[in-house]
């Protein structure tokens, strides 16, 4: 061995077989001084200043201290009587036994310097030999002994049969061997051999299961040691190789899928190891191999939220990337080098599913903006299952499903802390844009106004993403809205009334004063049409909110319709007075101008948006109707004979037709005012009792409103004063109006009769009475047959004096 030549130990000194001679035999223990092998007492210090003791040892000779991972016997811990060598060349060469660190340590440094003499000595040879060959040519071919024996000619005979050599005993590796196939990354032989080193401790300690050493004293503690170091060596090796994996391929990025199978092979070898160990002994590396994939994961989080544009949006985005771009790379490169039964990719997706919660925990405490509580919740409940956990094999976990990242209680607080801070936004942006708004209403400045869509903007912000986050949430956010909205909406009434009441906006010019009433109007559908879908997707308890939303806007829109129409009607009251009179009969100079007016101003009201603009127009229509037939039931004409009648029919149907066709034109959608004035032409024309009578009961079952004095009222303008026949056709009225009794009253669209006040009725002197008072001829007269009541003297008298 070129260690004992450098030592100059002899061969006959070397206890082995089938050694050859050595150069000398000189021993060089023998030249120490103070080499003896009984104890002669204190022989002071070596020349590299160790105390020798009692023994001069070789290590101390060389200058080598014990290596700390090794273990090397020492004379209380054996004896040559229980089969360990004494000296150190025994332990080296004797073939079987592993070479403790101590051993191995001094070997490699004495084998280094060997060495080195060695490849210098054969570089200057190889260099001699090398010269000398160029002169003297190649090297002939030397004949083999078979062709030197056997004669030429004749067949050599055959070889003797090889005797199968022994089979050569598996030398253990020292500490520091293992350690080396550790950082050469060959992990699982590294493992085996630690295994071995294990059950060699377990052996001479004694026990069947790792522990601290009982009999062997510090060399058995140092075994120990040595294993316990080695595990951690390998350990961090393994968790390192889990780390460099994750980065993916590339220079520098990790290792391939070869290392990848020789840790999973490491796992499954210590996972059968714990099994012999038992359960108080196990060393549990497949836990702790998910413990540092969950801490590779961690750090691979980290280290991609904090540099990302946008804020939280912009962070978690980071995070969905980089989850997306390491299960790519475990399911396509790492989960199929690991053994299928420790379920690679469950493990992974575990991993980062524990290290994202943390991160959004450490999120969630923080005090977020609401934008970024929105952006939380969403990704949260929808981006995460949706676009990671929907694009991964969820189902293939061992376990059963992943739990949730944020617990309910803390998502509860999110919800409350958004549901809070929009509602106080909200309120301070609604009564802003309300100030701002009402701030242009008293200008002479015609300006158009955004009131409803800055309203609804604000509110749909919120209104449309909590939907997004989750459906008990949303509801939770329109019942917020709705609340708000309502609250808003009782303000702009009070402030639209203010407005109207105002004597100062009459200053205004019309056009201006007509345009801003029309701008109030206008916000009330899209208004109206928010209320009504956050109260449809808002909970139950909504509905009061939603009524007193309702509530303010229908007192805002019948207001304003009330100023519109009472501006154009102040414009027609001048040829609603010229009807009904003897110049109406003969000439349409009246409704002409009623019909140009309507239309003209019609235009105006067209900017209206639809459903306040059907309601208004109606009630124009009825208005219209209203003034048109009241002048007749106040008795401004008396048919005194059928002729008359006829024309006064004839002349209603014709203005009832120009007035149908007018409102026709603007859209109106109440028809039911379309009959009235037929239906009264009719019942002044009919000659018979009975004809009258079943036109006044069509007139009473369409109009409920109609009452006994308008039906009285239309028979003292046709001149009836037939006291039996006038009784049969009341009567008609006074059935249904005691069948109706009971029933609701119409709603105010549906009223006509009711708008339209009538004198006290005539009354009519019975025969009786007359006979005794006036001639015959006076009562043939038809005019007298029903006179009026009787006034005061204090209202005759200034009729006398005229």
């Amino acid at each position: 061995m070129p260690i004992l030549k450098s030592l100059g130990v002899a061969d006959s000194k070397v206890p082995r077989a089938g050694t050859l001679p050595l150069r000398s035999s000189r021993n060089p223990f023998e030249e120490v001084p103070g080499l003896e092998e009984e104890e002669s007492g204190e022989l002071g210090s070596l020349p590299n200043g160790t105390s020798c003791g009692r023994r001069a040892t070789l290590e101390k000779l060389a200058g080598l201290a014990p290596f700390r991972l090794g273990w090397t016997p020492s004379r209380r811990g054996g004896s040559p009587g229980n089969g360990q060598p004494r000296s150190f060349l025994g332990r080296v060469l004797s073939p079987g036994i592993r070479r403790s660190s101590a051993d191995f340590g001094l070997l490699a440094r004495l084998q280094g310097i060997r060495a080195q003499g060695d490849e210098e000595a054969a570089g200057e040879a190889a260099r001699r030999l090398a010269f000398l060959r160029l002169g003297r040519g190649p090297k002939p071919r030397r004949a083999s002994l078979a062709e030197r024996v056997v004669p030429a000619g004749e067949a050599a005979p055959e070889p003797p049969p090889q005797v199968p050599e022994p089979p050569k005993v598996k030398e253990p590796l020292s500490v520091l061997e293992i350690l080396s196939l550790i950082q050469q990354r060959e992990l699982a032989r590294a493992d085996e051999h630690i295994l071995e080193l294990e059950a060699e401790e377990l052996a001479s300690s004694g026990c069947g299961v790792p522990g601290p050493p009982k009999a062997e004293g510090a060399a058995g503690g140092r075994r120990a040691r040595d294993v316990a170091l080695l595990y951690e060596a390998l350990q961090r090796e393994l968790w390192a190789l889990v780390r460099e994996t994750l980065a993916g391929p590339g220079p520098g990025a990790g290792a391939g899928a070869g290392a990848v199978a020789q840790l999973g092979q490491v796992l499954v070898q210590e996972e059968a190891a714990d099994g012999r160990r038992g359960p108080g002994a196990a060393r549990k590396l497949r836990a702790r191999w998910a413990e540092a994939v969950a801490r590779a994961a961690r750090e691979r989080l980290e280290a991609a939220a904090p540099g990302a544009p946008g804020g939280l949006a912009g962070q978690l985005e980071a995070l969905r990337a980089r989850l997306l771009e390491d299960m790519g790379v475990v399911r396509g490169r790492l989960a199929p080098a690991y053994p299928a039964g420790l379920g690679a990719f469950s493990v992974y997706l575990r991993g980062y599913h524990g290290a994202l919660a943390e991160w959004l925990a450490v999120a969630a405490r923080r005090r977020l903006p609401l934008a970024d509580r929105y952006a939380l919740l969403h990704w949260h409940n929808q981006v995460y299952p949706r676009e990671v956990l929907g694009l991964v094999d969820v189902v293939a976990l061992e376990n059963g499903e992943l739990g949730p990242l944020l617990s309910p209680g803390t998502l509860r607080g999110l919800e409350d802390e958004c549901v809070t801070d929009v509602k106080a936004q909200t309120r301070a942006a609604l009564l802003r844009v309300l100030q701002e708004d009402e701030e242009h209403w008293g200008s002479p400045e015609d300006q158009p106004s955004s009131l409803a869509q800055d309203v609804c903007e604000l509110l749909e912000e919120h209104t449309d993403q909590a939907p997004r986050i989750s459906q008990e949430f949303g509801e939770r956010m329109a019942h917020c809205c709705l609340g708000g909205l309502a609250e808003f909406l009782q303000s702009f009434q009070q402030r639209a009334e203010r407005f109207h009441e105002n004597p100062g906006v009459r200053e205004l010019p019309p056009d201006t004063y007509v345009s801003r009433t029309i701008s109030l109007v206008n916000c009330g559908p899209p208004l109206r049409a928010l209320a009504e879908r956050l109260a449809r997707v808002g909970p139950p308890e909504s509905e009061p909110a939603r009524e007193a939303a309702a509530s303010a806007l229908d007192r805002v829109t019948r207001l304003c319709h009330r100023v519109l129409a009472d501006l154009l009607f102040q414009e027609l009251q001048p040829h609603f007075n010229k009807l009904m009179r003897r110049k109406w009969l003969s000439s349409s100079e009246a409704l002409d101008g009623i019909v140009g007016t309507l239309g003209a101003q019609a235009l105006a009201l067209r900017r209206m948006q639809d459903e306040p603009y059907q309601t208004l127009v109606a009630e124009l229509h009825r208005r219209a109707l209203v003034q048109y037939v009241r002048p007749l039931l106040r008795g401004r004409l008396r048919c005194r004979s059928a002729r008359t009648r006829s024309r006064v029919a004839g002349r209603l149907r014709e203005d009832a037709a120009q007035l149908q066709r007018l409102f026709r034109r603007l859209e109106s959608q109440a028809s039911w005012l379309d009959a009235v004035v037929p239906h009264l032409a009719e019942v002044l024309q009919l000659e018979d009792t009975p004809s009258i009578q079943v036109e006044v009961g069509v007139l009473v079952r369409d109009y409920p409103d109609i009452r006994r004095k308008h039906v009285a009222a239309l028979l003292d303008i046709r001149g009836l004063c037939n006291t039996a026949a006038r009784h049969e056709i009341l009567a008609v009225a006074r059935d249904l109006e005691l069948s109706e009794e009971g029933a609701s009253s119409p709603p105010r669209d549906r009223v006509f009769f009711a708008d339209i006040p009538v004198p006290r009725p005539p009354f009519c002197l019975s025969l009786p009475l007359v006979l005794g008072r006036l001639p015959l001829s006076r009562l043939a007269r038809p005019s007298l047959a029903c006179l009026p009541r009787p006034r005061s003297p204090s209202a005759s008298r200034p009729r006398a004096q005229r």
